[in-house]
């Protein structure tokens, strides 16, 4: 196990998009952290706190509203949603990820599914009244940042909502990742159709300065 935590991840990232395949290094990062022989840098012991402040001031989940986890990986986040009541579905396209949420969790409510955020099941498209997408679009290369944007943007249902949680990058500025942090003309390319931007903004959780991220809302009409 290295000393850094993103040093792993960088590894086999920089590997498998060697070798032309820009998410099988999720899954291989997953199974060698089950083995614990590596670290997914991104697995906290709680809920991303810019998640959590966003969904403390927003309506809470009522008539069976329904919520999207979009590269949930081990499910903190998605957990968090569904403890507040969304009728919650979590993905990622890593399966071993997606099993080691369903047994860190075994009573949960989430619905844990596999599924690929490039093509992701057509059933999704305007199906969901929170999404939520936290620094997944930025751990996939710049060339595939259109794409899954607007994957990601079509999940959101008629009045619904999507947050987005990401890095930032200054425009123009060049980055060797994983991952690719997000300018802001990439913000607000989430913005497809007639989904809104609400608010964009530059926030650090409480208590930690120096952990600026963005954090986009927006709503469709």
């Amino acid at each position: 196990m290295t000393d850094s935590r993103d040093a792993d991840a960088t590894r086999l990232a920089t590997d498998s998009l060697t070798q032309g395949d820009p998410t099988g290094w999720f899954e291989r990062l997953y199974v060698a952290a089950a083995d614990g022989t590596a670290v997914v840098p991104w697995d906290a012991d709680e809920p991303n706190a810019l998640l959590v402040d966003w969904l403390e001031r927003h309506e809470r989940a009522n008539d069976g509203m329904r919520a999207i986890m979009v590269g949930c990986g081990l499910g903190r986040d998605a957990e968090h949603l569904g403890k507040l009541g969304f009728e919650t579905t979590a993905f990622d396209v890593a399966e071993t990820a997606i099993r080691t949420a369903r047994e860190r969790f075994p009573h949960s409510p989430v619905n844990y599914v596999v599924a690929d955020l490039l093509e992701p099941p057509a059933e999704w498209t305007g199906a969901f009244d929170v999404v939520v997408e936290s620094i997944t679009v930025q751990s996939l290369p710049v060339s595939l940042r259109a794409v899954a944007t607007a994957n990601v943007a079509r999940m959101v249902a008629p009045g619904g909502e999507l947050v987005v949680i990401a890095n930032i990058r200054e425009e123009g500025a060049e980055v060797d990742g994983p991952p690719w942090p997000l300018t802001r003309s990439e913000i607000d390319a989430f913005a497809i159709d007639d989904l809104q931007p609400i608010r964009v903004e530059q926030v650090s959780p409480a208590g930690r300065p120096g952990f600026t991220r963005w954090r986009a809302v927006f709503q469709r009409a």
